[in-house]
């Protein structure tokens, strides 16, 4: 096990490498066809209903803007555009949306650069995260640095056939320039929202263009609304958003924040959620390998069955583990009640407590979001087959992860490069 150099991924709770072997450096996402994800369905009954189902192909477009723009010209509500799963901005992505009450000749007269949608049929509800079963992945890493990188491909491969890796949230999910999401959901949970939309606003990592930093560092020194407004760069438009709100309706700092998308809004407190996660994954590591279980462990199954280990069952525990029949897991705590069943589990009870945080501050939270946060349980590694190839200068990958699985997180134990280089 390696510990990492890089101070952002410490900040975000990645610690760790698994794998001993340096790291074949590289740039991921040079470009965004090096960088192509297609989902997997189960079985979708496309027999007829409201519902148009379209597969939505975009290159280098955040799903949100997508499907902004595609409302718009639609001259629909963005609330009629259902999907299974967020994909990356920087990438060639294919995936199932569903779009309420419009015909497929309005889908055909859609003219988006770099979007194209195809109708796949017609249902009876729309696309949702329950429907979404995996994603394959084809990847290409470039101008890597290692002479000879298969002994690094190789250990990888072998620690994923075996569940070693660890199941971190990847950089994304915090913000990839500005890790600020999780930040903003902890003082929405504290229920602070005016620390909230300081926080938002004003927080900097200081690689931010000149009058991007200087509107940011005006308004956490002032908390001048109209001041910042007049100097906030306008492709800023949630922070903008926010503000304008402030001017229309001061000291409304709930209402303020309301002004970001219902997706936006949720995604803080499951970022602070995924936060409690990388920081309680790391510390599992420290424990011990993820290929074994220990007494105290939470189990996920395939079936999604949930066990503990104890010291009677951690024999049969091993047994199932090593077979790939489950793995270790984290509990992500929420608005349901949540006893510590081991260390791991205390670990992020202490973390809490720091926070002042409660099941009530996620129930709290979920009236303010509109998005239930009962707490779940994630597995701790990821387990899959890769495929790779090395020609030249750059490796292609192939592979498939389960949802919410992170493909820059397995590309971070092959690279170990600097993150920026990874988004």
């Amino acid at each position: 096990m390696m510990k990492s150099e890089y101070p952002i991924e410490t900040l975000l709770g990645m610690d760790y490498y698994v794998t001993e072997t340096l790291g074949t450096g590289g740039v991921l996402k040079k470009t965004p066809s090096d960088f192509v994800v297609g989902e997997i369905y189960g079985d979708i009954k496309m027999i007829g209903g409201p519902y148009l189902i379209c597969e939505l192909e975009k290159t280098n477009w955040d799903l949100q803007k997508g499907v902004k723009e595609i409302s718009k010209v639609l001259g629909v509500s963005q609330r009629r555009i259902g999907w299974g799963g967020t994909k990356d901005k920087r990438a060639v992505t294919r995936q199932l949306i569903s779009i309420y009450g419009v015909s497929e000749e309005d889908v055909g007269n859609i003219r988006i650069k770099d979007i194209s949608l195809k109708v796949a049929g017609h249902a009876n509800t729309q696309i949702s995260l329950g429907d979404l079963k995996g994603n394959d992945f084809a990847i290409t890493i470039r101008d890597i640095e290692a002479a000879d990188p298969v002994p690094v491909l190789e250990e990888v491969s072998s620690a994923l056939s075996a569940g070693k890796i660890p199941n971190y949230f990847g950089i994304q999910r915090f913000g990839a320039t500005r890790p600020v999401t999780h930040l903003t959901g902890f003082d929405v949970l504290k229920g602070d929202f005016r620390e909230a939309v300081k926080t938002y606003v004003s927080f900097s990592c200081g690689n931010e263009p000149g009058e991007t930093e200087v509107a940011r560092k005006n308004y956490l020194d002032t908390e001048d609304v109209r001041e910042t407004l007049a100097i906030m760069p306008t492709h800023l438009r949630y922070e903008r958003a926010m503000l304008h709100h402030l001017i229309e309706e001061p000291g409304d700092y709930e209402g303020a924040l309301k002004v970001t998308p219902p997706k936006l809004l949720s995604m803080f407190v499951s970022a602070a959620q995924s936060w409690l996660f990388n920081k309680a994954l790391s510390r599992r590591l420290e424990a011990g390998g993820l290929d074994e279980p220990l007494v105290g462990d939470r189990l996920i199954f395939g079936g999604g069955r949930e066990d503990i280990v104890t010291g009677d069952n951690i024999g049969t525990a091993k047994v199932h583990m090593r077979r790939g029949r489950c793995a270790p897991a984290i509990f992500m705590p929420g608005s349901e009640e949540f006893r510590p069943a081991g260390e791991i589990d205390r670990y992020i009870a202490e973390l809490l407590d720091e926070s002042g945080i409660t099941p009530e501050s996620f129930g709290l939270a979920a009236e303010i979001t509109g998005t239930a946060f009962r707490g779940a349980l994630r597995a701790a590694s990821i387990r899959t087959d890769m495929k790779y190839e090395v020609s030249g200068d750059s490796v292609g990958l192939e592979f498939s992860l389960p949802p919410g699985t992170y493909a820059t997180t397995l590309s971070r134990e092959i690279m170990k490069a600097d993150p920026e280089k990874m988004v």
